[in-house]
């Protein structure tokens, strides 16, 4: 340091600080070799605290306001110099600006997924991201315990730390939380109040307070994230049935656009129509069987006489008792008239095979 920068400070009578970096947490305030003159005006601004140290101990904390340094504003450094009467040269002390103010829009982020054990997926790995905002609430402890006697330190040179504490702590708030991935979404501020209450000990473990934290984002893996939409899109569509023939009647003006197209767009509808049919099948053969089938029944001629209806066993025995030949006449509900048994498809099943004669 030259001449005119140390008959400059020892000048100075005024102690203050203002910052316009917005992310230095701790200043401390250069004087050439720490003297400080005897009433000294101390400037502790709003959201501001001021702390002179001595020989590596913490003395006396100035809150905001104009402090004149006598020996009975300085209580703590009087009795560790052993002023019992006052003072009046200048005396040596470090002195440290800390500010109290809100630093806002901290990023905290998983480096690596988390792994949940979920009830309808089971173990899923999650992904999250969202921001913080801190403030120092004991500017002794944060000085003791972190900033150390650095000229400056900002958030950035802790911020690794409090973020790997934040992540660290969501696993445990995620796990206590009990809700599950597809509702994740709509409790976002539910989880930021819980990992807030989970990570405050180890903050104020370093005079350090947690204003405000918030979860942005809880990412699925793409897997699930595409089953989830699967699902979303079958609910859309709902009557499966409805739905194929609703795209088969729009899928016919365009068609019709285009010369020849009718043709082949009407093969398309036609397999579409069937396989939603064959869908909407499926989906309700699900909730209700089909009826069975009803047995058909057959009148037969015997002595010029009507006689029946007769199901298919009863048939049979009147073929075994001989009432019932090939050349006997049958009638069931549809037929036009009355045929042969032989003539009937139904019925040839019923009479035992005869060869074919002899050439």
């Amino acid at each position: 340091m030259g001449l005119f920068d140390k008959l400059r400070n020892e000048l100075i009578d005024i102690i203050d600080w203002t910052d316009n970096t917005g992310d230095t947490l701790v200043w401390r305030f250069p004087r050439y070799d720490n003297e400080i003159k005897y009433g000294a005006k101390l400037v502790v601004r709003e959201s501001q605290t001021a702390a002179f140290i001595n020989e590596g101990k913490l003395a006396d904390v100035f809150p905001p306001g104009t402090h004149t340094l006598q020996t009975e504003n300085l209580p703590i450094l009087s009795t560790l110099k052993g002023w019992k009467y006052g003072f009046q040269s200048p005396f040596k002390a470090e002195v440290y600006f800390v500010s109290m103010r809100t630093v806002t829009d901290r990023k905290w982020g998983t480096k690596n997924p988390i792994l949940m054990r979920d009830a309808e997926f089971g173990i899923v790995r999650l992904r999250a991201f969202g921001t913080y905002a801190l403030r120092v609430s004991d500017p002794a402890a944060f000085l003791r315990q972190v900033a150390g006697t650095e000229a400056r330190f900002t958030v950035d040179q802790i911020e690794d730390q409090l973020r790997d504490l934040i992540v660290a702590r969501f696993a445990d708030a995620l796990g206590a939380s009990k809700i599950a991935a597809v509702d994740l979404a709509g409790n976002y501020d539910r989880l930021g109040r819980l990992l807030a209450a989970q990570i405050q000990p180890d903050f104020t473990a370093f005079g350090l307070q947690i204003v405000n934290l918030l979860v942005e984002n809880i990412s699925l893996p793409s897997e699930v994230e595409g089953a989830i939409d699967k699902r979303t899109s079958m609910g859309a569509i709902g009557n499966m049935q409805q739905y194929t023939q609703y795209e088969a009647a729009t899928a016919i003006p365009a068609a019709a656009a285009n010369p020849g197209g009718l043709a082949g767009a009407g093969a398309g509808i036609a397999v579409g129509y069937a396989m939603g049919n064959q869908m909407a099948g499926g989906l309700s053969a699900a909730q209700a069987p089909p009826l069975l089938p009803a047995a058909v029944s057959y009148f037969i001629a015997v002595d010029g006489k009507q006689a029946g209806p007769f199901a298919a066993d009863q048939l049979t025995q009147k073929i075994a008792a001989g009432q019932l030949t090939r050349d006997t006449l049958v009638w069931k509900h549809g037929m036009s008239a009355w045929q042969k048994a032989s003539a009937v498809a139904d019925l040839q099943s019923l009479f035992p095979e005869v060869p074919p004669p002899l050439a």
